[in-house]
């Protein structure tokens, strides 16, 4: 169903590149895939290869009241540190690269249909479909980095994402980690608008 699905661009392991992404941008570099492990002390997520090899790891702390999250690579060394701010009007995530890079991802409110997330320090902006979920990442120029895909209906909150710049791609896998944080934080604030209605 990914692959030729119009509107959700979400795909498995294993199975070719979405028609739509591959129609608008290309064939991308390659593709990783999110699973968010449940049940376990620390919210954890696997960033997989098409082969399913761990190639990255997320490890957030439980009780954290800035939701702080560590990215690694297979080997164990330090990716990135992301961190939510709290007390601001916008959503914002700020992440630090192990390499010295930093950058703050801030989300536009009031847009209905499509979210517009500036990724500032670096100049590039994320924009995304939450109905779709589906996310195309640009660059400062307008140049496509990643598309993003989300599953429609998944108990381990699945990802798939199609890399166009291999050199960029600890940054797209920042980026994703921050942006699965910050629908997790929507969907909070929804569930907890609508109970108290």
């Amino acid at each position: 169903m990914g692959v030729f699905s119009k509107f959700h661009r979400f795909r498995e392991a294993g199975e070719q590149a979405n028609v739509n992404n591959v129609a608008k941008f290309g064939e991308p570099s390659h593709s990783l895939f999110t699973t968010t492990k449940l049940l376990t002390l620390h919210h954890h997520i696997d960033i997989t290869d098409a082969e399913e090899r761990v190639v990255y790891q997320a490890r957030s702390k439980m009780i954290s009241l800035h939701d702080k999250t560590d990215i690694f690579d297979a080997a164990g060394n330090a990716v990135a540190h992301i961190e939510k701010k709290l007390f601001t009007l916008h959503e914002r995530h700020f992440v630090r690269m192990a390499n010295g890079v930093s950058f703050q991802l801030s989300n536009e409110l009031f847009h209905l249909i499509r979210d517009i997330t500036n990724i500032e320090g670096l100049g590039w902006q994320l924009r995304g479909n939450i109905l779709g979920l589906n996310f195309e990442l640009y660059d400062q120029y307008g140049n496509i980095v990643a598309v993003i895909g989300q599953k429609l209906i998944s108990i381990h909150d699945k990802y798939c994402i199609d890399v166009y710049r291999p050199e960029d791609e600890p940054i797209v896998v920042a980026i994703l980690i921050t942006l699965q944080h910050m629908i997790v934080d929507r969907e909070k604030a929804a569930s907890a608008s609508s109970s108290s209605n």
